[in-house]
């Protein structure tokens, strides 16, 4: 379990909105895995446990009556330290980052977790399958979507900062 720790980590940030919170829900998740792991029958262990880590975070954030929404994610307090060559290029790159993120904050919750888990984690549409519960035809159904509208929501966004 312990390869799958940052996969587990990204995704809890990403549906919980903060580092703080993906840490203690990281944690739960853990401790529910070693409980159930009995209950493991041998397959995708990452999928196994990210789909601990989403039910974890839904229940924690039921239990916190959270609007998912409404806490913004900043990409520069969560990433590593980076040099940019020029300092115009990095304004336009940070930019255009916020953008994105702000962009895919917005999508509804269940497209936000599909396209974190094929385009960041990079999991298959079987993967993720398992992790959301979901058949696979909804899986690719809900990423259409999220992609669609991460796109649309990106074009709206960059007309409106172009105004």
């Amino acid at each position: 379990m312990l390869p799958h720790l940052d996969a587990a980590h990204n995704l809890a940030r990403w549906l919980t909105g903060n580092q703080a919170d993906a840490q203690d829900v990281v944690q739960e998740s853990y401790l529910r895995a070693f409980r159930f792991f009995e209950g493991y029958k041998g397959g995708d262990s990452k999928a196994w446990l990210l789909s601990i880590v989403r039910n974890t975070c839904r229940t924690w954030l039921r239990q916190q009556k959270r609007d998912m929404a409404s806490v913004p994610f900043d990409e520069i307090a969560h990433s590593g330290d980076r040099v940019a060559p020029d300092p115009e290029q990095s304004m336009a790159e940070r930019q255009k980052i916020g953008l994105l993120l702000t962009c895919i904050e917005m999508l509804p919750p269940d497209f936000r977790e599909v396209l974190i888990l094929r385009e960041l984690e990079e999991m298959s549409y079987q993967q993720i399958a398992a992790v959301t519960g979901v058949p696979i035809g909804t899986v690719m159904s809900r990423l259409s979507r999220a992609r669609r509208r991460l796109e649309e929501l990106a074009a709206s966004r960059d007309m409106e900062a172009a105004r």
